[in-house]
């Protein structure tokens, strides 16, 4: 039998090391996709530490139900290489992005297309073996989305950073008052949301983040505006230049200081939408909320369905590229180490 190699997880807080498997074999309606890139996500950094933060001291265990080693990655694309038996075999040598974000199939939220929310949830390189690895096992071919003529590195990113910024930004279309959008955190999801809210939004899109590479980089690929929230008075002058702040808000960073700063140039009657991870806890004076007529939305990833609307603006060539950088396989935990230094600007792309 075909050896299969992973970056993997044998111990939570320390580096990723290979190990060799057997390829596994699908059954059922089960896809073996070869994979050819699998894009670097912050949040597989939370899920190597073992733990979410949610401020105060207190940390949400993510190591629960988790066997050891463990393959991360869930930006995933490649070929598939063989198929179950209830499987169409015409299949196999497909180009494919592969969904990641899959639930048990059973409860109500799968019934509803959002298995996104599934309590039982097999989402691959979280609950079960993804994509840092030279194969992925696929529990069933709908999952698999057809890509071409797009570059693999962008297929890939899409079913992450892609849909997370798409689904993030479409709770904000056709909002009745849409003056001006502001996105806060210039991650490799954050980028994404600025490539997409030029093609989704008429409205000039300003960006805020501590990094000046980040920044420019934002200036350069269609942001109207870029501000530095850590600036003396910036609040001030962004109420003053902005007549009032911003009426659609999306937090692509999620950690107390981003909202502080969200809250605090929103326009009355503004929204926040938050998808970051980074962690915190965040408090909002009650008298605040109520005076702004604020709405706050969490949001984290998109469906199946918000993937393959995503996929098809894409196909279309309706969507710039975002900024990438591609790296070989074997070098994750070198840029793991190098996201969580705040050095990355845009997405790592791993190359088998």
């Amino acid at each position: 039998m075909a050896l299969m190699r992973r970056q993997s997880l044998v111990k939570f807080d320390a580096p990723l090391c290979e190990t060799i498997v057997d390829t596994p074999k699908p059954k059922g309606a089960e896809v073996l996709v070869r994979i050819e890139r699998c894009g670097l996500c912050h949040s597989d950094l939370h899920i190597q530490d073992g733990y979410a933060d949610l401020g105060g001291g207190k940390k949400l265990d993510t190591t629960r139900g988790m066997t050891l080693p463990f393959t991360l990655g869930h930006e995933i694309a490649g070929v598939v290489d063989e198929v179950g038996p209830d499987v169409a075999a015409g299949l196999v040598g497909a180009k494919k992005a592969v969904f990641p974000w899959i639930g048990c199939g059973q409860c109500r939220d799968c019934a509803n297309g959002d298995e996104n929310l599934c309590v039982k949830q097999r989402f691959l390189g979280v609950s079960i073996d993804g994509g840092f690895a030279t194969h992925v096992l696929v529990p069933d071919a709908k999952y698999l989305l057809d890509y071409d003529p797009l570059p693999v590195n962008q297929a890939a990113t899409l079913m992450c950073s892609g849909v997370t910024a798409y689904g993030a930004l479409k709770r904000l279309v056709d909002r009745p008052r849409q003056r001006n959008l502001l996105l806060i955190g210039l991650g490799g999801v954050g980028m994404m949301g600025l490539s997409f809210a030029q093609a989704m939004f008429k409205q000039p899109i300003t960006v805020a983040d501590l990094s000046p590479a980040a920044r420019d980089t934002a200036l350069n690929n269609g942001a109207a505006n870029a501000y530095d929230p850590s600036e003396p008075d910036v609040i001030k002058r962004i109420l003053k230049e902005t007549e009032g702040g911003f009426d659609e808000i999306v937090d692509f960073a999620g950690n107390e200081k981003s909202m502080a700063f969200a809250v605090a140039v929103a326009a009355r009657g503004g929204k926040i939408v938050v998808s970051g991870l980074m962690g915190g806890q965040f408090t909002l004076p009650m008298v605040q909320w109520v005076y702004k007529r604020m709405t706050i939305e969490g949001f984290m990833v998109g469906t199946l369905n918000e993937a393959q609307e995503l996929m098809a603006l894409a196909r279309a060539g309706k969507i710039k590229p975002t900024p990438m950088r591609e790296e070989p396989m074997g070098d994750v935990q070198k840029w793991i180490d190098e996201l969580r230094a705040g050095k990355v600007v845009g997405r790592i792309v791993l190359k088998n």
